[in-house]
């Protein structure tokens, strides 16, 4: 394991202590990102990463830090392109998705299931408004947007749960 040396003593320091809190907050803001659009979850989580492994115990390798950043890099195009890609395999134009999207951000104003609701029927209004579709096959596109959208959630979501099971571990 390669770590980077640190300049003053192995004693945890009021500096390490704040970037140790740090990590674990952005590790929690990661996980929220992965479901609030607009926020990017992977790359947060991997901030409180990155933060622990230069301020932590040194338990955590260089190798480790820099495959999960290639995970993160690969979760964060994969969120835009499983959207895109389901919408089109059901037949849906680009308005189910920019519909779903927008529906999303509506959605969240509403609680519960505000946001996947919102996914469905922003898609499903999109297609059948913009595109002129029917309502069959409207429904059929909102349906790939909608699971476009819960796959790319809840890929962000378990590699920020890892993240975030590492960043607690790290922190021990």
């Amino acid at each position: 394991m390669l770590f980077l040396p640190r300049f003053y003593s192995r004693e945890e320091t009021n500096v390490d202590i704040f970037f140790i809190i740090l990590a674990i907050i952005c590790g929690v803001v990661g996980v929220i990102g992965s479901v609030v659009p607009g926020l990017p979850g992977p790359p947060i989580s991997w901030l409180g990463l990155m933060l622990l492994y230069f301020f932590g115990s040194g338990s955590m390798g260089i190798g480790f830090l820099m495959i999960w950043l290639a995970v993160t890099i690969v979760v964060s195009v994969l969120d835009y392109v499983i959207p895109a890609r389901f919408t089109k395999l059901t037949g849906g134009s680009k308005y189910a998705g920019r519909g779903a999207l927008i529906g999303v951000f509506v959605g969240m104003f509403f609680a519960g299931v505000g946001v996947l609701v919102g996914a469905l029927l922003g898609a499903f209004i999109a297609e059948l408004v913009f595109a002129g579709k029917e309502v069959l096959s409207s429904a059929k596109a909102a349906l790939g947007a909608f699971l476009g959208f819960i796959t790319g959630t809840g890929l962000k979501l378990i590699t920020t749960g890892v993240m975030m099971y590492h960043i607690i571990v790290h922190t021990a």
